[in-house]
């Protein structure tokens, strides 16, 4: 499928959808009614920096049917940029939006990833919090390459329109992509990371004045401390951008 007519903004080499969540789940809607499976991708600072090193990342995200800003890093970057997108869209309010477009048309989905029990826990709450929503099948995100046929069999003979995947960043869009050909009834795939701890009570996210005023990393911070070294990606990923603004302004 050719992507639906919309604006897309470049962010050190890589394209982002300048789209809100009600545009970007009326792309969603699109892609539901399409034939093939569809890849989302939500990045943020850190995966748009691995991208620029990872050649493979990079042209997977490139290829992406919808590329949802998920970090408050490329809002910034935008602004830095000149071409500032309308919104900050998360991946998980994205995902979640999207799980009740599909109960409202009688649509299932399938959830891949996180510790054992995770998944059908995530699955439990979900159902809990938006009527008729279905999930057709749940599966922990520990197997090894050789498992992975018998997780796509699973995941066609479930009859998912929608798989959200949680392997973490690059490992569940790589398997995306690695099967989005081998998925007749799925429509639409997304990495969801740790959206389905989340939803099933296991993290709690962050409350709602740091999710609104962008603030998430650093809550998430406080939780663990041990994440200091991932979360300075975000300053390097905008000086980076500033680098790459000059250079840009020198030719």
């Amino acid at each position: 499928m050719s992507n639906p007519a919309r604006e897309r903004m470049d962010i050190l080499g890589i394209p982002v959808d300048r789209v809100t969540m009600e545009s970007a789940l009326a792309i969603f809607d699109e892609l539901l009614a399409a034939d093939g499976c569809h890849m989302i991708v939500t990045p943020n600072s850190e995966i748009v920096s691995n991208a620029t090193k990872n050649p493979q990342l990079a042209e997977l995200i490139r290829s992406a049917d919808l590329v949802i800003p998920d970090g408050i890093g490329l809002v910034k970057a935008s602004a830095l940029l000149g071409q500032p997108l309308t919104e900050r869209v998360t991946g998980i309010d994205f995902s979640f939006n999207a799980l009740k477009k599909l109960a409202a048309e009688g649509k299932s989905a399938y959830l891949l990833g996180s510790k054992p029990g995770i998944a059908e826990e995530a699955a439990k709450k979900l159902a809990e919090q938006i009527p008729g929503l279905i999930i057709a099948g749940t599966r922990n995100g520990y197997f090894k390459e050789e498992d992975e046929r018998a997780i796509v069999e699973d995941i066609n003979g479930s009859g998912a329109s929608f798989l959200l995947v949680a392997l973490g960043s690059p490992k569940q869009e790589l398997f995306i992509e690695k099967y989005k050909n081998s998925l007749p009834s799925v429509k639409a795939a997304i990495g969801v990371g740790g959206s389905l701890d989340v939803w099933s009570g296991t993290l709690q996210r962050a409350p709602r004045f740091y999710q609104d005023h962008g603030l998430e990393w650093l809550y998430r911070l406080l939780q663990e401390p041990s994440r200091i070294g991932r979360m300075a990606e975000i300053p390097r990923f905008l000086i980076k951008v500033c680098v790459s603004r000059r250079k840009n302004a020198n030719r």
